[in-house]
């Protein structure tokens, strides 16, 4: 026997009032999509999305964007380099999709809420931020100066708030929902004897503070997830990959017994931006091949 199509909200009884939980306030309805329900190549589309993401133009981040392209999102490409972000976008532009570039520093909220506000005017609105942006500056733990200190923290985890503030305040007030995506970092769980004191501090707090948004704006049905990545020989750890002995040390790490690859993170990106992961929040998506299950 057929349970029948799925009911247009969630949250009430047919016809009724939405209710919270038991003792609690009446809750938001909640609609339900029925053609997503039924249609599964719209799963993992983004066609009409309007979407910012910061540190696009990267290594994994232009993977990133021009997979979002492909797959119907309307893009601002946003960082510290606007003629790198802007080259992107015209090169996309000119392939027939919708994309612009723009300058952000994320560790100035001022910046970040100009980029919001110009990225949402131009969009027509805002349904998904991708944050990719990050530094690390390595030192021992007992000789971190404090300016390096800060400059980590004020990119990886206060830019990290800012960026998320800006987006979930124009997300709730479009009351659309949303879907917000910070990267993370396998160094956020585990320690390592090299001086990642900062950074790994830094995506710590961050894992906390993607729980605390899921947590916190899930009645506004925006989530919030990470992604953190393994070893990719690009961006952040290039260095580290052109030392032999660096490079035969981590693959004995990994289970999989190889680096990944961008559009291996790029693939786990689209799927936390699509329909398919509209019931995930407050998740941290380790793409690494095994390690932390293994550390």
């Amino acid at each position: 026997m057929s349970a029948g199509p799925p009911s247009a909200a969630v949250g009430g009884p047919p016809g009724g009032p939405p209710t919270g939980p038991p003792g609690g306030p009446p809750g938001p309805p909640i609609v339900v999509d029925e053609q997503r329900a039924s249609d599964f190549v719209s799963l993992f589309r983004l066609d009409g999305k309007r979407v910012i993401v910061v540190g696009g133009y990267g290594g994994i981040g232009e993977v990133t964007t021009r997979l979002f392209a492909e797959c119907g999102a309307e893009l601002v490409i946003a960082g510290r380099s606007a003629e790198k972000a802007q080259a992107l976008a015209e090169e996309l532009a000119g392939q027939g999709q919708v994309a612009k570039g723009a300058r952000v520093d994320i560790s100035s909220r001022e910046s970040v809420r100009e980029l919001v506000e110009n990225s949402t005017r131009e969009l027509g609105g805002l349904d998904v931020l991708v944050n990719l942006a990050g530094i690390d500056i390595e030192a021992p733990a007992e000789k971190f100066e404090e300016e390096a200190w800060r400059s980590v923290l004020e990119i990886n985890l206060s830019g990290a708030f800012w960026l998320s503030q800006a987006a979930g305040e124009a997300m709730i007030d479009a009351g659309r929902g949303g879907r917000i995506i910070h990267y993370s970092t396998t160094r956020s769980i585990a320690g390592a004897r090299r001086g990642f004191a900062a950074y790994a501090a830094s995506k710590a707090g961050l894992n906390g503070l993607i729980r605390q948004l899921a947590t916190e704006w899930g009645k506004h049905r925006i989530t919030v997830n990470g992604v953190a990545p393994g070893f990719v020989p690009t961006g952040l750890v290039r260095e580290a990959a052109a030392d032999d002995r660096f490079v035969a040390m981590m693959i004995g790490r990994i289970p999989f017994g190889r680096f990944g690859e961008p559009v291996e993170l790029a693939g786990a990106t689209l799927f936390l931006a699509s329909p398919a992961a509209s019931f995930v929040t407050g998740q941290v998506l380790f793409v690494d091949g095994g390690v932390s299950a293994s550390s």
